[in-house]
């Protein structure tokens, strides 16, 4: 293209401002439930990993150290099923958290294939201020913004999604 095809190209197309002075527009999208909910389980997320950062938790090893400490001796699909958690990644992720000794594998009696899961001591202290972490930054913090009748009402509503949809 020549030079004066060039300009005359630009002089056609409108101005546009820096992308930073005009904000994208979302149109439907921002009316979308997926999108909301998705837009703030990734704030949800980011907040809750700077809250286990000493810890060194993610939002999916605590649920399984939670369910553990409630069902001791459970098996390994049980465990990644409740929690919707892929095969493959529910065992990479129990061997992490049993090479950090916070649990622990027991090879059922009945069925050779099947492993029983408990928490280790250590895993019981790490949960422990797991909890106190959540309840005293995380939990906190959502609850401030909502307030407790908000809060009740958003869990009830997602609960009814979880399970009806």
């Amino acid at each position: 293209m020549t030079r004066a095809a060039n300009e005359a190209a630009k002089a056609q197309r409108p101005a546009r401002k820096e992308a930073e002075d005009v904000p994208i527009e979302l149109g439907e999208l921002s009316e979308l439930i997926g999108y909301t909910l998705k837009r703030a389980q990734l704030k949800i997320f980011e907040d809750f990993l700077r809250c286990m950062a000493p810890l060194q938790l993610t939002p999916a090893q605590f649920s399984v150290l939670l369910l553990l400490d409630r069902n001791p001796g459970r098996n390994q699909t049980e465990i990644a099923s409740t929690l919707g958690i892929l095969r493959p990644n529910f065992v990479a992720m129990l061997d992490g958290l049993e090479s950090r000794d916070l649990c622990a594998r027991i090879r059922s009696v009945n069925d050779r294939r099947s492993h029983h899961l408990v928490l280790t001591d250590k895993g019981k202290a790490v949960l422990a201020r797991a909890k106190k972490l959540v309840a005293a930054k995380h939990e906190a913090r959502l609850n401030d913004l909502l307030g407790a009748d908000n809060r009740a009402a958003l869990v009830a509503m997602l609960a009814k999604i979880a399970d009806e949809f």
